[in-house]
Parts: C-alpha cells; structure tokens; sequence
C-alpha cells in the first residue's frame, strides 16, 4: 500500500510496461518511506480514441505516451506527495524516456478500514500491519 493505478495509450511493450513500474515503485519508496514488497500496481491500457487527457488550460503539451497515475492510499502530507510528483516524473524521464509534461498524477485518500490484503481481514485494524509508513 499505496496502490497505483496507470492509465496509458496501448502500445508499450512488456519490457518498457516494466521500466515503467519499476520506476514508479523507486520514486513511490523513496518518498513514502515504504516496505520494498509494498508494491500494488495494476496497467489499464487503452485505445488512443478512448484517452483525452488534456491540461486545465495550463499549457501542458501531451503525447501519446501520457500517463495518468492515480495512487491510493492512506493520507499523506503535502511534502510527501510534492516530492512523489518529483521523483515519479525525474524516474520515468530518465527510466522510460516519459517527458514530464506527460505524466499526470491523482491521489485519492482512504483510511486503515478500507484496506483488506486478503484472509478477510482488516489488516491496518488487527494490528497485523501498523507504522504510519505502510
């Protein structure tokens, strides 16, 4: 836990699908302070005329190779998200060749009961995984 979710326009292959998470899961442990095995990441991959990611009038150009992450996870501070977006965009630039401008990143915040990693039970809850840093 966190939990990433990456939306992308088909066409990567497995080897760069794997630079891609590999480099997201450096930046994530890094700036999470997370456990190495706390890895939970999923690809959705999509056809180019399902995908319209554009930039809030920012000024942001995109690609075809733009990716959207959406993370998951308890609450984290704004520093810990601001060095996230940071080291997630350096990684996949240096990692991927993914310029910065197309990387698009949404958290979405839960708590410690809505987390489950399986047996049916509340793991956060029973005490059986517990540091703020999970």
């Amino acid at each position: 836990m966190p939990f990433l979710r990456f939306d992308l326009i088909k066409g990567r292959t497995d080897d760069e699908l794997a630079a891609l998470l590999d480099a997201a899961h450096d930046a994530m442990l890094e700036a999470f302070k997370v456990p190495v095995r706390d890895r939970y990441q999923i690809v959705h991959e999509h056809e180019p005329s399902r995908v319209r990611i554009e930039d809030t009038g920012l000024g942001i150009p995109r690609t075809n190779n733009v990716v959207l992450v959406q993370v998951t996870t308890r609450p984290r501070t704004t520093e810990e998200k601001t060095v996230f977006y940071k080291l997630l965009t350096k990684a996949l630039f240096e990692k991927c060749g993914i310029s910065p401008s197309d990387v698009m990143v949404n958290f979405v915040t839960n708590t410690d009961a809505d987390w489950s990693f399986g047996n049916g039970e509340a793991q956060f809850l029973t005490g059986k995984l517990g540091g703020k840093s999970d």
